[in-house]
């Protein structure tokens, strides 16, 4: 009696030109994400880096819920040896930037530049002068209601008249800065104001930009969502995670869709 007996296939062995090829596969995968890795690591350092308004400050020429792209690749002033190579300019009076703020955890803060070091500043009326000049600035918008009498005529006269909204650490020292009324911008730091005037936390208020702390200016408006201030507090966690759910629920309604791909001035 004749039993059929099942064929077994040899077994295939895996031979070093397979493994060989294997190993060559995963180092080019590798390879390929360390590459793309470093170079957002690259990008987002050095080129571009992307921020969003929370704040009043800077409208109407930025809203609270707009998103930026900032170009980092852009100012000079640093001391860099590669500054002369590449195509850098320096800080120009008007330009909006981002920048870290001098206190606390040095969140970022979107403002535009009124003084460059040595300018001579003084604010009379809401009108701002530069080294005795009227600085026009069409881009400004003043609560007409209402109004600030130490942020509308900057600097004080004197210490007695530096108000208790002002910084601690700028309020001691602002004085030291004043000459002949006017204050005066030192080296390496800027004065900058928000163009939404009277609901603007700036440096009359908190101090000079250190060159260092500057990151950058904002070139484009690459999305824009309707929000308040309040959608960006801090509300922790759970607050946060329920925010994004918010927004993408109403993705559509919620998006100005005008304001996306606008180039900012």
């Amino acid at each position: 009696m004749e039993v059929d007996t099942p064929t077994l296939e040899p077994a295939v062995a895996r031979t070093p030109v397979q493994c060989a090829a294997s190993k060559s596969a995963f180092a080019e995968y590798a390879e390929s994400l360390l590459v793309t890795v470093l170079l957002a690591l690259f990008g987002t350092t050095f080129i571009v880096q992307a921020f969003k308004i929370p704040s009043q400050s800077m409208e109407p020429t930025l809203l609270v819920g707009d998103h930026l792209l900032v170009n980092k690749f852009l100012f000079e002033g640093r001391g860099a040896w590669y500054e002369k190579l590449l195509p850098y300019r320096a800080i120009r009076r008007g330009d909006i930037i981002v920048f870290k703020f001098p206190y606390d955890d040095h969140p970022h803060y979107v403002k535009r530049v009124i003084g460059l070091p040595g300018d001579r500043i003084r604010i009379v009326n809401r009108k701002v002068f530069i080294n005795g000049e009227r600085f026009l600035e069409p881009y400004v918008v003043h609560d007409p209601v209402g109004g600030d009498m130490f942020g509308d005529n900057f600097p004080p006269p004197n210490r007695y008249f530096i108000e208790s909204g002002v910084r601690p650490e700028w309020a001691a020292r602002l004085m030291d800065y004043v000459d002949h009324r006017d204050i005066v911008v030192p080296p390496h730091r800027y004065f900058v104001m928000g163009d939404n005037r009277d609901r603007s936390w700036d440096s009359r208020y908190w101090g000079f930009v250190d060159r260092e702390a500057i990151m950058g200016r904002p070139m484009l408006i690459y999305w824009s969502v309707d929000a308040t201030s309040d959608d960006y507090a801090n509300r922790g966690l759970a607050g946060t995670l329920r925010g994004v759910w918010d927004t993408l629920l109403h993705l559509s309604s919620r998006t100005r869709w005008k304001r996306m791909m606008h180039e900012v001035h």
